[in-house]
């Protein structure tokens, strides 16, 4: 089957290509480096040549509010179009689970927008909903210091490996179109603040990590349950110890 990957040069993206290789079938990577250009159109038309199934894995290079609306629903927009035009049969995008309760924040906003807009293509899809990735903890910390401190939400995360989310990602796309949503989570439901906490002592961070019930997520406030499944969601094998472990053996 050929299968093209949007934004198959990133984490997921790279990883996702590999597997689908792996089992045999003709994957490509797109992305602006290799010559495919969802915001401006770009080599869209002549990648989609043949292609069954379009995986969306790209990401918006920008976290302004304005700029993620403008990439999801611009991004969106073209590649659907393209994708009709081609006579493509299923549609697989990685989305954010909580996305639809995370309206206060511009990035999930601009995931809101993309999920209309594959609704209502009329393509077959299947909207595969992520928790955060280990890979991100990073981040999250840089988004919550002050200072000589952490201050995070004290919600709970359930967070994934990128492997995980790869294999997750191949096994919806080798399926029929569910035309609705899945959720895959990681194996460990805890604490924001606690997981952090973990995570900066296994890197050596002595800065104290605050858990404040008013702290905001990328501009969101969190409920107890925002960032994890509501249903039942395929689980990942890959907890925080054996992902740390892994991710420093790698450096």
């Amino acid at each position: 089957m050929k299968i093209l990957v949007i934004g198959g040069t990133g984490l997921i993206g790279s990883k996702l290509v590999a597997i689908l290789l792996q089992h045999g079938h003709n994957a490509i990577a797109a992305s602006p480096a290799t010559g495919v250009n969802t915001i401006t159109g770009e080599g869209l038309a002549e990648a989609l040549e043949g292609v069954q199934v379009v995986v969306d894995v790209a990401n918006s290079p920008s976290f302004e509010d304005k700029a993620v609306l403008e990439f999801f629903a611009t991004s969106g927009r073209n590649l659907l179009a393209a994708e009709a035009a081609a006579g493509v049969r299923h549609h697989v995008a990685l989305s954010v689970v909580g996305t639809h309760r995370l309206a206060e924040s511009g990035y999930f906003r601009g995931k809101i927008a993309q999920e209309k807009l594959i609704k209502a293509s009329g393509i077959p899809y299947t909207i595969v909903h992520s928790t955060q990735f280990f890979e991100f903890l990073g981040g999250i910390v840089q988004s919550g210091a002050e200072g000589d401190h952490i201050r995070l939400p004290a919600a709970y995360v359930q967070p994934i490996a990128s492997d995980d989310v790869a294999r997750a990602m191949a096994d919806a796309t080798l399926a029929p179109p569910v035309n609705g949503t899945i959720e895959i989570a990681g194996p460990e439901k805890v604490r924001m603040a606690a997981l952090v906490e973990r995570y900066l002592a296994n890197t050596g961070d002595a800065r104290p990590v605050i858990a404040d019930q008013q702290a905001r997520y990328f501009g969101a406030l969190l409920e107890d349950d925002t960032l994890v499944p509501v249903r039942d969601p395929h689980l990942g094998a890959i907890n925080f110890d054996t992902w740390f472990r892994r991710s420093r053996a790698t450096l």
